[in-house]
């Protein structure tokens, strides 16, 4: 985040109405809600999690064990526990 003088950015008449609120400290201004993105969508991490996820509640169907999973996986037997059980949907990643 950088820091931007108001006076650059900001209209004179918007600039004094927020001066009848703040006067010489910095502000933050946040993006639109619209504009952030979840977690992992830029990175690519999300996508990874949700498909080894998938991979692990697949293992898990096809009998290998929690236990075993979590050898394989190298994660804690309760985290494997958590996918296996977790009843959330599986939807397809969208890559953006």
């Amino acid at each position: 985040m950088k820091y931007v003088k108001a006076n650059t950015v900001l209209p004179e008449s918007l600039l004094a109405e927020i001066q009848k609120y703040v006067q010489g400290e910095t502000i933050y201004i946040p993006k639109p809600a619209a504009s952030y993105r979840k977690w992992g969508t830029q990175s690519g991490g999300r996508k990874f999690i949700d498909e080894r996820n998938s991979e692990i509640k697949t293992a898990f169907k096809n009998g290998r064990s929690i236990h075993q999973l979590a050898d394989d996986y190298f994660l804690s037997v309760e985290t494997i526990k958590k996918i296996v059980y977790s009843r959330k949907a599986e939807a397809p990643c969208s890559s953006t």
